[in-house]
């Protein structure tokens, strides 16, 4: 273990020596603050962090200085030294130093009477190691970012400073990393849908709620409409259900008793109505099948929706559009039989693949999550849920599709297939679902009418092919570094006359576009054609077309695309192709 209280150690050497700098980082910040208090700093995806408690703001610019005394220390080739201390005399020491959050980690999480710290010269950390042999076995390392973190993750508890940093075995390697942060930082969704202007967040509706602007709207309208064109040719059934409901339904559902630390308060009336902003749509969905006794005729029934939902996720997680508190999910629930379950599976599956296909998300695999030994976690018995398991693992099996398995991931009604992405910052994070849920419809005593005329239970199927918009629209943004293909753009050409002079015969090639359901700026100003041409291109507009009096004179175009490629064409061949590039949505 690395650090009590943290992440087991996997002994990877690589993880040994960011583990080793986070210490070295500890020690220069007491060196230079002898006052500070400091928590944890494991090793990390890339990194590592430290967080401390400085009594007074710290920023930025103020990690040179501490890299510089890092350096300092890393050249003098201080041992790192380990010890076991019985209990009392580690108490001891870190009390002599003002360290509250050890002592703390030692009462909570220290069995028996020995205690293993290592020290780095005048350094002493609460740690089980393993470390490099000595500082100057660190000889490539950056401090990246100062962020807040509450203590041991409780928004309760004091917000401390978390340093992240970078170290790597060479400065070649470190340099390879710093250069890869380089092209990260220009793709990063925050920055583009800011100088992109697609969506933004004010304080004043509140963090984790963006407002989609009218560029960023385009793009989700478009999303939109083909996950719903798409799902209604597979046989879905399309609903529109409300954001909020009764709260006894999540508890029938067990949202209320199991998922309470994402919802919001419920609202409370004077009556003793209690409603509450819906954090999943399932409920809602099984609502809907419960509208009228299904028939083994009807099944399997496909309800789907792109649904908002309301979860209360802590301030130090949002991020962007990647993480909020309002988002609308591409969700569906399939009641089926158990004998259609397989194949409904399976059709999920394939659904979130072709999506995947069409927008581009060529790099992700499957983690199939499934519950821990926690028993208070999860709903139903353990041989119900070794089936709904073992029908996830066998669908991924028959379509050649491997996965890894995680333990205690799962939903708390069923095992689930989550499909991983990386963001531009190769963070990992869950992008869709397929879901195996024999508990829900248990405790809404859902039935069907059998072939024999019995009445039996249904199984459900969550699923989530294309995840939230707003994620979805995180991951195509860096993905695209904003140059989205065509038919996603939100303006599509742009159109330049020279002069004034070309404006009526641009205006005409702007509305025969538009009849063409194209979407079109026509760029008027009385600027020069370079700056127009500029700024389309700043703007990552996909075709520009310039409009001159040889243009007026021929009906032709003069068309530009991103890649700097120029033609001159006749109108309707370039709204032929254009239209075509759309409609086939090529990326």
């Amino acid at each position: 273990m690395s650090d009590y209280g943290d992440h087991e150690s996997t002994g990877d050497p690589l993880e040994k020596l960011r583990h080793s700098t986070a210490h070295l980082l500890a020690a220069a910040v007491t060196e230079l603050y002898p006052e500070a208090k400091y928590g944890i700093g494991p090793a990390v995806q890339d990194g590592f962090y430290y967080d401390f408690d400085f009594g007074k703001p710290i920023s930025e610019s103020d990690l040179p200085a501490i890299e510089s005394r890092m350096r300092r220390l890393a050249q003098a080739d201080i041992p790192f030294e380990h010890e076991v201390l019985p209990r009392q005399r580690a108490m001891e020491e870190f009390q002599k130093r003002g360290q509250e959050f050890k002592l703390e980690l030692i009462r909570d999480k220290v069995e028996g009477d020995e205690v293993s710290v290592y020290r780095t010269g005048q350094f002493l950390d609460l740690c089980r190691g393993p470390h490099v042999s000595s500082t100057k076995d660190l000889k490539a390392f950056k401090l990246l970012r100062v962020a807040g973190a509450y203590w041991r993750g409780d928004e309760k508890r004091p917000q401390l400073t978390r340093i992240y940093g970078t170290a790597w075995p060479t400065p070649k390697e470190l340099d390879e990393y710093l250069k890869f942060l380089e092209e990260a930082a220009k793709r990063d969704h925050k920055k583009l849908g800011r100088d992109l202007k697609l969506f933004t967040v004010d304080d004043r509706v509140g963090p984790g709620l963006p407002l989609w602007l009218p560029d960023g709207a385009t793009i989700r309208r478009e999303l939109e409409r083909f996950i719903v064109d798409e799902e209604l040719a597979r046989g879905y059934l399309h609903v529109r259900t409300p954001d909020v409901a009764r709260l006894d339904l999540y508890r029938q559902s067990g949202h209320a008793q199991l998922y309470a630390e994402y919802m919001y308060p419920p609202m409370k009336f004077e009556d003793g109505e209690e409603l509450e902003l819906r954090p999943v749509n399932c409920p809602h969905h099984i609502v809907v099948y419960q509208t009228e006794l299904r028939s083994y005729r009807d099944l399997p029934l496909r309800i789907a929706e792109i649904g908002n939902n309301w979860r209360y996720e802590r301030s130090g997680t949002l991020a962007g559009m990647n993480r909020v508190r309002s988002f609308a999910l591409n969700d569906a629930h399939i009641f089926c039989t158990p004998e259609q379950l397989m194949d409904e599976v399976r059709s999920a599956i394939d659904l979130a693949l072709y999506f995947s296909k069409v927008l581009g998300i060529d790099e992700f695999w499957y983690q199939l999550s499934t519950r821990d030994d926690v028993k208070d976690k999860w709903l139903g018995d353990e041989a119900q849920w070794q089936e709904a398991q073992a029908a996830l693992a066998e669908a991924l099996e028959s379509m050649g599709q491997p996965y890894k398995l995680v333990a205690g991931e799962a939903a708390f009604y069923g095992p689930k297939i989550d499909f991983q992405v990386y963001d531009a910052h190769r963070r990992e994070f869950t992008n869709s679902t397929v879901q195996v849920d024999f508990q829900l419809p248990q405790r809404f005593d859902l039935e069907y009418v059998a072939e024999d005329g019995t009445r039996k239970r249904p199984v459900m199927v969550h699923r989530g092919a294309a995840g939230a918009m707003e994620r979805l629209f995180s991951y195509l943004i860096e993905r695209y570094a904003g140059a989205f293909p065509t038919w996603l753009h939100p303006t599509q050409v742009v159109i330049t006359p020279i002069a004034d002079a070309h404006l009526e015969f641009a205006s005409e090639v702007a509305k025969r576009l538009r009849a063409s359901r194209v979407r079109v700026h026509l760029d008027g100003r009385s600027e020069r054609l370079d700056r127009k041409i500029r700024d389309a291109k700043l703007k990552k507009v996909p075709y520009v077309a310039v409009v001159g009096g040889k243009e007026v004179e021929s009906g032709h175009v003069n068309v530009q695309n991103r890649a700097g490629e120029k033609s001159d064409m006749p109108l309707e061949s370039f709204v032929s192709m254009i239209s075509a590039e759309i409609a086939e949505r090529r990326r």
